[in-house]
């Protein structure tokens, strides 16, 4: 199947903007402050960017709560630095509800059908949210990823598109045109916590699983 660029369909949507001379409103899912920050860089030139932090999926609560608060410092320096406005949106945490969609998916690999589940999960969450407060897009910061599938999430969010009336999805692929070496450059500069493992507890004792 041939694949599709979405960084220049990204593209085609800003044009589109820029020649009505808009600057819609953007809900930005983000899952963590290094995933967030070239994302957050390209977007805020084109868009009003929330970030949603909905990210029941990280295991355990402790690192949930870490990357949180990685985050939120992120946004504060980087407020001040871009001079931008940004406000963030975080949902209740509760991972043993998420695990139960993702317990039949225990033992396969990581990028397999369980990682689907997950994506489809939290972007659908994203959407709902995005179209019941009136925002005018909604996209995720998880295609700045080197170990992300961009033509995967860019699917699923124009599946989910179909079912609202307002919200549209914002094709990405944010690590292409070195957009993921902005964000390690960007990740360093600021001084932020990597995590080494994606979220779940399958992510992290792969072999438990099997």
């Amino acid at each position: 199947m041939e694949k599709i660029n979405y960084y220049l369909k990204s593209l085609d949507i800003i044009s589109s903007l820029e020649e009505k001379g808009e600057k819609p409103t953007l809900l930005l899912h983000a899952c963590c402050a290094p995933c967030a920050t070239y994302p957050l860089l390209f977007l805020i030139k084109y868009f009003q960017v929330t970030i949603y932090f909905n990210n029941s999926n990280i295991y355990p609560k402790e690192e949930h709560d870490k990357r949180l608060g990685e985050l939120k410092k992120f946004l504060n320096d980087f407020m001040n630095k871009e001079k931008a406005q940004v406000q963030l949106v975080v949902t209740n945490y509760d991972y043993d509800k998420f695990k139960e969609c993702l317990k039949p998916f225990a033992s396969e690999l990581e990028g397999g059908a369980r990682c689907y589940v997950c994506f489809e999960k939290r972007l659908r969450d994203g959407f709902t949210y995005a179209d019941k407060n009136n925002f005018d897009f909604f996209t995720t910061a998880l295609t700045i990823s080197s170990h992300k599938n961009a033509q995967v999430l860019n699917k699923i969010g124009a599946n989910i598109e179909k079912n609202y009336k307002k919200t549209k999805y914002f094709y990405s692929d944010f690590k292409k045109k070195m957009g993921i070496n902005i964000a390690r450059e960007m990740r360093d500069s600021y001084g932020l916590y990597q995590q080494d493992y994606c979220g779940c507890e399958y992510s992290i004792y792969p072999k438990k699983h099997k």
